[in-house]
């Protein structure tokens, strides 16, 4: 990509000028990146011509994320990072809808839309490039040259602000979201200690605004002096756990407790368990069904009390498949009906699945140090059928049990 030197390229690209450009872009078929933009050179400078490009492809990639991302404005790496607006709607219904909320390090404005949605809302962010885009798109929802809601999109004022987020004053505002930047260094990191800005700014915002809420990676860990005041919320949608929000202060619901909720794509909540981690009973022997909690249970390390609501047992020390004679009909549950249990031979395997005319296959392992991928090209597969296979210790040995998902529809 061409170097940026000033923001006036920024400025175009959000302006009525760049929008045929953009369309041409996203409309060029399949031309290839280079030859559409020598093509764009003719009429545009390099960076303008790389910047519409990219921002084309960008407004594809976002419809996974965003209703109305051919109307938004992006970077790669800020789209990446950025909530998508189902999470975001469930977050923001958490905040007081006449309270004025502040976005920190609000990048391309995932979380702020849905905040402004609920109430009047601001966003901060150090880079001003992030600060113009989230602007713009703000305005792209809106409809309104201004930013400022006047119509459905929006319900409260909106406004972004290109600050320093450690320097900007909180005492106007009842409560604040902040994403830290997680990768400082240029590496990704689960460290909050070396987040941008780090716990010591959080605690200076908590004295002054008690009412936060903090955007982490699933897999990070909270300095020990959050954990009596913060609900951890581990939050999944479509099987994967996508963040970890630390709710405080009136925002926390049960400070101290674990959370683990499921959203559909609109952000409405499937199911939510909270409560402390706990072991599950050890199952004597496997039952007719397999149960896999979502990833949002094992992030948060709520198993022990989804299979204590559901009386179902483990099928081995540490291992995260429970069993049970029962169905249970639960979103926090897939379940597997057993077929046949094996070791894990790939010679026996074999033969088990083409004698079943297994041709789909799908892998899913805990604990046993198997990679899917290489196993299921050493097995052949041909056939028409499909089933599951799920392999963990069982009596210490790797085991292999052939199961069919039940569909919970």
């Amino acid at each position: 990509m061409t170097p940026i030197e000033d923001l006036s390229d920024y400025h175009w690209l959000i302006s009525e000028q760049a929008a045929p450009w953009i369309d041409r872009a996203a409309g060029a078929g399949d031309q290839t990146t280079l030859s559409l933009v020598a093509a764009l050179r003719r009429d545009l400078s390099a960076t303008r011509a790389h910047l519409v490009v990219e921002q084309a492809a960008l407004r594809q990639r976002g419809l996974r994320k965003f209703a109305a991302a051919d109307r938004m404005f992006f970077t790669a790496r800020a789209l990446e990072q950025a909530t998508d607006e189902g999470l975001a709607a469930y977050k923001a219904a958490r905040f007081a809808s006449a309270s004025a909320v502040a976005d920190l390090c609000c990048g391309i404005g995932g979380d702020l839309l849905s905040l402004a949605a609920r109430g009047p809302a601001t966003g901060v962010d150090r880079d001003p490039i992030m600060a113009i885009l989230a602007n713009a798109n703000c305005q792209a929802v809106t409809g309104e040259a201004d930013g400022r809601a006047k119509n459905a999109g929006l319900a409260g004022a909106t406004d972004v602000v290109a600050a320093d987020v450690e320097s900007f004053d909180l005492s106007e505002f009842s409560a604040w979201h902040i994403d830290p930047d997680r990768r400082p260094g240029g590496r990704r990191t689960t460290r909050v200690e070396l987040h941008e800005p780090g716990p010591e700014f959080i605690d200076r915002a908590l004295a002054a605004v008690p009412q936060g809420a903090i955007k982490l990676a699933p897999a990070a860990t909270l300095p020990p002096h959050w954990e009596p005041m913060a609900e951890q919320e581990w939050i999944s949608r479509d099987g994967e756990c996508r963040q970890l929000v630390c709710w405080f202060g009136e925002l926390a619901q049960h400070p101290g407790a674990r959370r683990a909720t499921i959203v559909d794509d609109r952000g409405q909540c499937l199911r939510t368990i909270h409560g402390q981690q706990q072991d599950p009973p050890l199952a004597r022997a496997l039952a007719e069904y397999i149960y896999e909690p979502d990833a949002a249970i094992l992030a948060a390390g709520l198993s022990g009390v989804l299979a204590a609501e559901h009386r179902l047992a483990a099928i081995a020390p540490g291992v995260a498949y429970f069993t049970s004679d029962a169905l249970v009909t639960d979103p926090a549950l897939a379940c597997f009906r057993i077929e046949e249990v094996l070791p894990l031979d790939i010679r026996k395997l074999r033969q088990t699945l083409r004698a079943r005319n297994i041709g789909r296959l799908e892998i899913k392992k805990r604990v046993v140090d198997v990679t899917p991928e290489k196993l299921r090209r050493d097995l052949r597969l041909s056939g028409s059928e499909s089933a599951t296979l799920l392999i963990a210790p069982l009596a210490g040995r790797p085991t292999a049990m052939l199961a069919q998902r039940v569909s919970m529809r």
